[in-house]
């Protein structure tokens, strides 16, 4: 009996020892269940800024400790300085705003409803870190072009992408990976680094004094990594800028989409206006710089890679319906359906995004695709969460990030932390890729979205 006894102990603890291991191995292996990753990129939101109020998240409830703020000098603000409108330049007061609002989040809608343009908010790369405040986020407003507009918030709980998040998973903790705004964050989705421009003009320099901290904003760091808002010297760019030196060298940097060339596994990314923008007519609002693969020499004017792989959004939806639907996707909506403020409306990308995942649900591609809809950035728009510190580039600000599949836990929050590397790291375990830098192979892998077992 003690002999019984004793082995019975004995398995208990191996038990204990390779339960977490054999559901990692569950988990990872079920991986393979997934033949089809659909990313769906969006704009310029904060977690608490749409879903502070979102049901079992860590949202506005626990945001106490980080929405006192202070000025650049230190001081307290007493109230919020008055939303700016920064259509105009420089900005001025908008009026459907008050004056003197309280220091702390304030719901949106009972001032401008989440069907109309609110005003857009600076979101760069060093103002940005210098708005998180080495974790205090107390600088929002201090290093803000639009004021008291960065406590701002819409609650999307029932907005259509609300709506899926409460029946699939949405991630509260997920971190957008670089510091600033969509160019820099756009090449993270693809490459996890931060492209290269070392023969820069000074004139797109930033400039730092002895302490590190910026003298004169820039697209270009001092070291030569491009930072904020850039054009490609491939198509399409803007056709205002008429002097090549100011367009980006192409880049030689692995991305996904070789990774996946490599392995022989099918991918795109679909673009909204993109037909129209390589013609030379884009879109008032088609952007130029969310164009990631654009700025490769793989992906250049005239290459196969670009042929094969660049496509309009259009052509996702044509491709579903022939049955083409590659085991990769990226989708880039155009600007009035990214949900950007100051130049789209939150209900109309949010059913844009409905619509595009609903073409996949009706599709027979559904039985066997995981759907990411996460955002770049945060917009400028604060947040309660601190980031945590993994290297110069970020992570950033906490960014909504919804999971929707077949296989996708029901009704879950996810507490994990990840940032938008994991995507890519997903990707990877999935068809077996190797990591394109030290980011996305120390990254999360998103799998506890998932559930497997059934």
């Amino acid at each position: 009996m003690r002999r019984l006894a004793a082995l019975a102990s004995l398995a208990l603890a191996a038990a204990v020892v390779i339960g977490p291991a054999s559901l990692s191995f569950a988990q990872t292996s079920g991986l393979q269940k997934i033949n089809h990753i659909v990313v769906i990129y969006q704009e310029n939101w904060s977690f608490d800024s749409l879903y502070g109020h979102f049901p079992g998240a860590n949202g506005l409830d626990q945001a106490a400790a980080t929405t006192p703020q202070v000025d650049k000098d230190g001081k307290p603000y007493t109230t919020l300085p008055q939303p700016l409108n920064t259509d105009f330049s420089p900005a001025i007061p908008d009026p459907r705003f008050p004056a003197d609002l309280p220091v702390q989040p304030y719901d949106t809608s009972k001032f401008v409803g989440a069907n109309q343009l609110t005003g857009d908010l600076v979101h760069r790369y060093y103002q940005e870190q210098y708005q998180i405040d080495g974790g205090k986020m107390d600088k929002f407003v201090a290093w803000s072009d639009a004021a008291g507009l960065v406590f701002s918030y819409y609650d999307a709980t029932n907005l259509p992408e609300g709506k899926l998040a409460q029946q699939f998973t949405m991630m509260d903790n997920f971190f957008h990976a670089a510091f600033g705004g969509s160019f820099l964050n756009h090449q993270f989705l693809i490459c996890a680094c931060a492209p290269t421009w070392p023969e820069a003009p000074q004139s797109v320099v930033a400039q730092l004094d002895a302490n590190g901290v910026m003298t004169k904003d820039g697209q270009v760091t001092p070291d030569g990594y491009i930072i904020n808002t850039s054009y490609t010297v491939n198509s399409p760019h803007p056709a205002n800028v008429t002097d090549s030196s100011l367009l980006v060298p192409e880049q030689t940097a692995p991305t996904i989409g070789d990774r996946l060339n490599d392995a022989g596994v099918s991918w795109a990314w679909y673009s909204g206006g993109w037909n129209n923008a390589v013609a030379g007519h884009a879109d008032p609002l088609f952007q130029f710089h969310h164009q990631a693969f654009a700025f490769y020499a793989n992906y250049a004017d005239g290459t196969p890679g670009r042929a094969q792989h660049l496509r309009d959004e259009n052509a996702f939806y044509s491709d579903v319906a022939a049955g083409q639907l590659p085991a990769v996707t990226f989708i880039k909506p155009l600007g009035a359906d990214n949900e950007h403020p100051g130049y789209a409306t939150l209900t109309n990308g949010q059913q844009h995004v409905a619509d595009l995942v609903s073409t996949i649900q009706n599709s027979p591609y559904w039985q066997d695709t995981a759907i990411i809809i996460t955002y770049d950035e945060h917009g400028g728009r604060w947040d309660h969460v601190p980031p945590p510190v993994v290297d110069k580039w970020g992570p950033g600000i906490r960014v909504p990030t919804i999971v929707i599949s077949p296989f996708a836990r029901k009704g879950f929050v996810d507490h994990t932390q990840y940032d938008t590397t994991a995507i890519l790291k997903l990707i990877e375990e999935r068809w077996n890729l190797e990591p394109l830098t030290d980011r996305d192979a120390k990254a999360g892998d998103m799998l506890t979205a998932f559930d497997f077992s059934s």
